[in-house]
């Protein structure tokens, strides 16, 4: 089983008793502002998508990790890699993405969590380019992947839902592990 400790974090597989936790940050219109198109998730929606982040794991090797807090056994969240299949342009990349609950916004949580996955993208998965794809004015998310010295590489519409998003990269064999 798959697991990263960080000074303040652990990125692990999934339990059972992390799906309502999950369901409540999928809830939260301020967290899921950005996603997508912006709609809340229930719990059956939170299920499959976590059923989704496991098969993953199963299938490439990697996939969504839950955030626990080391303090107090807390989901703060979902940080991880994964193919955006829903973007053709980069769906031969590998992306990292992050979601969190708006009470654990603000402290460092997103940035310490994806740094980590991005060593794991590099020491353990042999990765040498990781993508992230944010919205266009997601300033929050668009912060944590400045941190982790990603760059912008284009700009484009996301297919569905027609909102900007821009693709930013990271070649591995230059990141500051």
């Amino acid at each position: 089983m798959i697991e990263i400790r960080t000074p303040r974090l652990l990125l692990r597989r999934w339990h059972d008793d992390d799906l309502v936790p999950m369901a409540d940050i999928n809830a939260d219109p301020r967290v899921m502002r950005w996603i997508d198109d912006g709609s809340v998730r229930d719990v059956e929606h939170t299920a499959e998508e976590i059923e989704r982040w496991e098969e993953e794991w199963d299938e490439e090797g990697f996939g969504l990790f839950a955030v626990e807090l080391l303090a107090s056994g807390e989901l703060a969240g979902c940080v991880g890699l994964s193919v955006p299949d829903f973007l053709p342009e980069v769906s031969a990349d590998v992306a990292i993405s992050w979601r969190l609950g708006s009470p654990f916004w603000g402290q460092g949580y997103a940035s310490e969590a994806a740094h980590a996955t991005l060593e794991f993208a590099l020491q353990d998965r042999g990765l040498g380019r990781v993508i992230s794809i944010s919205r266009a004015g997601d300033d929050a998310s668009e912060n944590v992947i400045r941190k982790l010295g990603m760059v912008p590489e284009r700009e484009t519409v996301h297919p569905v839902y027609d909102v900007p998003l821009r693709v930013h990269v990271i070649d591995l064999t230059e990141f500051d592990a």
